[in-house]
């Protein structure tokens, strides 16, 4: 009898392994890449597993492709193809401001296809128009004698890069006398919809400037809208747009009063309705807004709040209006939360704490929207972007 109930148990046993191995196997993994600040140990664009059943990134990447300073990434819409931003300019290694494409194969592999400069200092954002044929690109230029523009470049069939076509100089908002005493645009992104407006971010100008995207004129795309910009409380220094899935709502961080507003679209225009202090203890060192995403229900909105603060706060979402209601403010367990992302499953927040060379793997109950434990703490030098590819690797 004991013979037997041995043998049973040993039977269990073995067929528990064996659904474990297969469980592990079968573990959704993702492919995270990683953009960097390369003034130090860092190399350029680095391509890792991520486990979302345990939120471990791989201890070595599978891919390093080198790059000068790319600080922020954009993906296509079928991700087959990336485009990074090269933040140089004067006084680094490569004095230039560029931007870069790369073919992403059906494993995930990235290529580079080819690189243009962008006619400006310290490119810190690239997006693609709706159409996918043209790329924006934000030149920050951060010395005031620095060459700040927005510049458009056409995308062929294959992701190669054409030359500028168009650049757009903005005037600033002197307000601030040492950060705006020029221009410097952040970011720019287009409206949702196919609607065909174009909004680019001045953090010294305090205005968003509209274009009007006419895609079938190749060489002059962008042309300034009616009105042609939205204006934002003085010294505010605005970053960062994000729309929401409807296209009614608009979340906008203002970097330098680190704030959070709600603005209405309508008809290419942007309304204010609601402006949230993102430190629940406010004052003019206590913060600098930096990244935002919302969660892939719409549910709830999470931003960046770097300085003294060095937190993420989440904010619940009403569906009826679109307005904010802040729910926590989580720790980022590091220093300047420059980007952070949410993982394809919505289990986990990344944080890329440029200061503190790392990337912080936070739990995040996709129910409640709030951020729990942090289960990884990630070795890497001076990350700045991170971005999931939604194809699964094999192997």
């Amino acid at each position: 009898m004991f013979v037997m109930f041995r043998v049973m148990l040993n039977s269990l046993m073995a067929a528990g392994l064996a659904v474990s191995a297969a469980h592990a196997h079968a573990a959704p993994r993702y492919d995270l890449l990683v953009g960097t600040y390369t003034s130090g140990s860092s190399e350029g664009i680095y391509r890792y597993r991520f486990d979302s059943a345990t939120g471990q990134i791989s201890a070595k990447p599978v891919q390093v492709l080198a790059a000068q300073n790319p600080s922020w990434l954009a993906l296509n819409k079928k991700q087959t193809l990336l485009f990074a931003v090269n933040e140089n300019g004067p006084g680094q290694k490569d004095t230039v401001g560029k931007v870069s494409s790369y073919s992403i194969a059906d494993d995930n592999t990235l290529s580079l296809i080819n690189q243009q400069p962008t006619q400006g200092d310290e490119p810190t954002h690239v997006s693609l128009s709706t159409d996918g044929d043209f790329i924006f690109v934000s030149n920050y230029a951060v010395s005031p004698q620095g060459n700040a523009s927005l510049a458009v470049l056409a995308v062929d069939d294959s992701g190669r890069l054409g030359e500028v076509e168009q650049q757009f100089k903005h005037s600033a908002s002197h307000v601030d006398p040492e950060r705006q005493v020029s221009s410097h645009v952040h970011s720019v992104v287009s409206s949702p919809n196919r609607s065909h407006y174009v909004y680019a971010s001045d953090l010294g100008a305090d205005r968003i400037f509209i274009y009007q995207f006419t895609p079938s004129n190749a060489h002059y795309p962008l042309n300034p809208a009616a009105p042609s910009s939205v204006i934002l409380p003085p010294g505010s220094g605005p970053r960062h747009l994000l729309f929401n899935k409807s296209g009614k709502q608009a979340y906008l961080v203002l970097e330098m009063s680190a704030q959070v507003a709600v603005l209405d679209y309508r008809a290419g225009n942007l309304i204010r309705k609601q402006l949230l202090n993102l430190s629940d203890n406010p004052g003019p060192t206590q913060g600098a807004g930096g990244g935002l995403h919302l969660s892939p229900d719409g549910r709830f909105l999470y931003v960046s709040n770097r300085g003294k603060v060095n937190q993420i706060v989440v904010y619940a979402v009403n569906p009826e209006d679109g307005t904010l209601k802040a729910i926590q403010h989580r720790g980022v367990d590091g220093d300047h939360p420059r980007e952070f992302a949410l993982d394809p499953t919505g289990g986990y927040l990344l944080v890329a704490n440029q200061k503190s060379n790392a990337i912080v793997v936070m739990q995040r109950d996709p129910k409640t929207g709030l951020i729990g434990r942090t289960v990884q703490t990630f070795s890497q030098d001076a990350p700045s972007d991170l971005k999931f590819l939604s194809r699964r690797p094999e192997g």
